[in-house]
């Protein structure tokens, strides 16, 4: 059974200006251990998909089944509880918590989980280390670089366990570098089970995913598989190719 099952979804918006369609009759599915680019440009429905897909927003019409649990036909509480139980999400500007520590950032979810305090430091710190950054638990957000906050939101996303990862555009606010070490990541979680969907405007990103899914006027217009680049491989060779720092005088 597909992890992800969306038939003939629909998101249509009543606007002053009139009723204008995001998304019209999408039917796709994703398997679980998928690694997932979603594509298109401003105005094609990957948003409103991805929202939708996140329990976020609720779709006008059409069928949506998350590991089975038939989406639509929760409430409001249902949705946030699937959301909290099944659902991590990465967002391109991180949105963390500016005046606590990377630990107590990454417990966030667990507090609405309703988990105790020893348990809640013990899995964020777990979560942390699983990023890389186990050394940085106690740090403030402004006391790490944008590659570190993004590995932050990421620890954080992962920690209550969940079935899948959304990420919407995860590397847009960061250099090319730590886009590739943020690329990696995940794919190390992907080789781990985790299923992986991001949303991306660049080709460059979508090159590291298993699959391709082109959205354009709220349609699919194209789901393709490939052969993904490794962001590793790559993140090697762009060290390589780094000039050197010229000695002094």
């Amino acid at each position: 059974m597909p992890l992800i099952e969306v038939r003939d979804l629909s998101r249509v918006y009543d606007l002053d200006s009139g009723r204008v369609t995001a998304l019209g009759g999408v039917s796709l599915d994703i398997e679980a251990g998928d690694l997932v680019a979603v594509m298109g440009p401003s105005g094609s429905g990957k948003s409103t998909f991805m929202n939708l897909v996140g329990c976020l927003d609720r779709p006008t019409g059409g069928h949506y089944r998350l590991d089975g649990v038939a989406v639509e036909t929760l409430s409001g509480d249902g949705l946030a509880e699937l959301r909290n139980r099944k659902l991590g999400f990465v967002f391109q500007q991180f949105n963390l918590l500016p005046r606590v520590d990377a630990c107590a950032n990454v417990e966030l979810p667990m507090v609405y989980a309703g988990l105790d305090g020893k348990s809640r430091r013990e899995r964020a710190l777990a979560a942390l280390a699983r990023v890389g950054l186990g050394d940085r638990a106690h740090h403030r957000p402004m006391q790490l670089s944008g590659g570190q906050q993004q590995r932050v939101a990421i620890a954080r996303a992962l920690v209550n366990q969940p079935r899948l990862l959304l990420a919407d555009e995860p590397t847009g606010a960061l250099d090319s570098r730590t886009a590739l070490e943020i690329l990696a990541l995940f794919q190390d979680l992907n080789r781990e089970g985790v299923t992986v969907v991001l949303v991306t405007h660049d080709a460059e990103v979508a090159r590291h995913a298993r699959r391709v899914v082109r959205f354009r006027d709220g349609h699919v217009i194209a789901d393709v598989r490939q052969e993904p680049a490794d962001a590793r491989l790559a993140l090697a060779a762009h060290d390589t190719a780094a000039p050197m720092p010229e000695a002094a005088e």
